[in-house]
């Protein structure tokens, strides 16, 4: 599985790369914040939805620690889609939040 850091994922957002980032965090955790411009998609919901997404690009995928982003990472790759995992979650995101 391909894994990216916090800093490496702030860095690309802050050098202004286009990024498709999707949350799998539940609705009351993404509440809190989530990074600028990502999408929300719960880990649940992410095989009904897959319909959102194309196979043409890249998505980085974010939770709390890393673990959820982690399987959610697996589980599209085995789609066939370019799914990297945020290595330890936004636990490590250091860089600013939307709410």
């Amino acid at each position: 599985m391909q894994e990216i850091t916090a800093i490496e994922l702030a860095k690309k957002l802050n050098d202004g790369e286009s990024l498709n980032i999707i949350d799998v965090r539940e609705d009351e955790e993404v509440a809190q914040g989530k990074i600028p411009g990502a999408t929300h998609i719960p880990l649940g919901e992410l095989p009904d939805r897959l319909d959102e997404l194309s196979k043409e690009k890249q998505y980085y995928m974010v939770c709390r620690s890393g673990a959820r982003s982690g399987r959610a990472s697996a589980f599209l790759e085995a789609e066939g889609y370019d799914a990297t995992n945020m290595a330890g979650g936004m636990l490590d995101w250091e860089d600013e939040v939307e709410v």
